[in-house]
């Protein structure tokens, strides 16, 4: 893939919510062209980003021709229906065999089968796998908001909200230079109100703030014992609703070690999972029985997550998982807008299965040093794990020397070892650089290194 002066020339097929992400992400920067067969959706997008549409089914050759699937770089394929999308991208590997195909899949089948090398399609992203990936990462930190692993689990992004009620104590209220800060990590960012602070040594933390860091997953779970007082980790939880998302949450936390109730009102789905999953307890009852939590004792569980595909039962059903009890609600939002209706009624976590479906596809549009991406606070801000060029005009400096611009330098990973750098510390050609920086700013840091 090859970047020119005005990025790659992708096709993203699908106007959805995934679809509406990606573009999101990527519109400023690359060449995009969208195809989808509903002709108000591709106005709308048209008129917002500025952007070439072709109405059709993307499962025809024809159609790809139309939007000049021999010239472009990247096919995005991520509408919700499997099947289209791996027709699709097949049909334009053998149209541009040189085109890169990434498709989004909800079905574990297809994902195996691509794994076996039987399609011809270049990346496959379950949706179901990464939202079990981002309940398990949070899992580990009971206290945060969102976390991401980089570098094979050496360094991870945490964000935390601090509660409203905290005192001051070894960090909240005090200036950062005189914090005490657990070793190996960084504030990169404090989100107060709809200001976003870049902290120096004079910067505090306050009561209600929003905190990102990069550190070790050790100082990860300083903060989060810090921040929440929780000084053990999540040991059991109960997972409202067995359907493929929460199948796929449940086998990750399983093989964590962890103890897993399962939650699901479909008889057969119940009797299906209870046997696919020998070492999980599988209840066929709702989520919004109370006699039931209260006789499981669901309010004693460690954490709930809600995978139920409807929107407003999953946050009824957390509301009245709190009211008997439980501490930690991790719930799926699926509907525009449902994530801060979720956050102000005070359930804990929220995770959008498309948007951390899109951030995996995002990726790869990106510069190909780039080995990792996570998108935070509505893909405001990015971290990125991006190689060192041996000859980025940043090698060498001190980093105190550096200039300010609003982008932080987290964590290097030199020799497979993960360094957080002081301001004596050096870039080095090769080095691979977590970095935080606004979404607008990601071109300039590419080209920066």
């Amino acid at each position: 893939m090859a970047l020119g002066s005005h990025g790659m020339k992708v096709i993203v097929v699908g106007a959805g919510q995934v679809g509406s992400t990606v573009i999101e992400a990527l519109h400023g920067e690359h060449e995009l062209t969208l195809i989808d067969v509903d002709a108000t959706r591709l106005n709308t997008f048209a008129h917002r980003y500025d952007i070439a549409t072709v109405e059709g089914n993307s499962a025809s050759r024809r159609t790809l021709r139309q939007a000049n699937v021999e010239e472009t770089d990247l096919l995005i394929a991520c509408t919700s229906r499997d099947e289209v999308n791996i027709v699709s991208s097949m049909f334009a590997k053998k149209l541009s065999p040189s085109t890169t195909t990434i498709v989004r899949t909800t079905n574990v089948e297809y994902l195996e089968i691509w794994r076996e090398r039987e399609l011809e399609i270049d990346f496959m992203v379950s949706s179901e796998q990464e939202v079990a990936n981002a309940v398990t990462r949070i899992i580990g930190i009971p206290a945060a908001r969102q976390t991401d692993v980089f570098a094979d689990g050496k360094v991870q992004v945490v964000e935390f909200d601090v509660p409203a009620d905290s005192s001051d104590g070894p960090v909240i209220g005090k200036e950062l230079r005189e914090a005490e800060i657990p070793a190996d990590s960084k504030v990169a960012a404090v989100i107060r109100g709809s200001r976003v602070i870049v902290p120096r040594g004079d910067s505090s933390i306050l009561p209600g703030d929003r905190v990102v860091l990069i550190g070790s997953p050790r100082a990860a779970r300083e903060w989060s014992q810090m921040l929440s007082g929780i000084r053990r980790g999540v040991e059991n939880v109960v997972i409202f609703g067995a359907g493929q998302t929460g199948f796929a949450v449940a086998e990750s936390l399983l093989a964590e070690g962890i103890d897993v109730r399962l939650v699901e009102w479909r008889a057969d789905r119940a009797r299906e999972v209870a046997e696919a999953l020998p070492k999980a307890r599988v209840f066929h009852a709702t989520g919004t029985d109370a006699d039931f939590l209260e006789r499981e004792r669901i309010g004693r569980a460690a954490a709930g997550i809600f995978a139920m595909p409807d929107d407003a039962k999953n946050l009824y059903a957390a509301t009245l998982a709190r009211v008997h009890g439980l501490r930690l609600t991790i719930a799926l939002v699926h509907e525009p807008g449902s994530e801060e209706v979720f956050e102000r009624t005070g359930i804990d976590v929220t995770i959008n299965p498309r948007t951390v479906t899109a951030e995996e596809m995002v990726r790869f549009a990106h510069d190909p040093r780039i080995r990792q991406l996570a998108m935070l606070e509505r893909d405001r801000f990015e971290v990125l794990d991006i190689t060192v060029r041996a000859e980025s005009r940043l090698c060498g400096t001190p980093f105190r020397e550096l200039p300010i611009t609003g982008s932080l330098i987290g964590a290097i990973i030199r020799d497979d070892t993960a360094v957080f750098p002081h301001g004596n510390d050096m870039l080095e050609p090769g080095d691979r650089a977590i970095i935080f920086t606004e979404s607008s700013r990601v071109r300039e840091v590419e080209d920066a290194l």
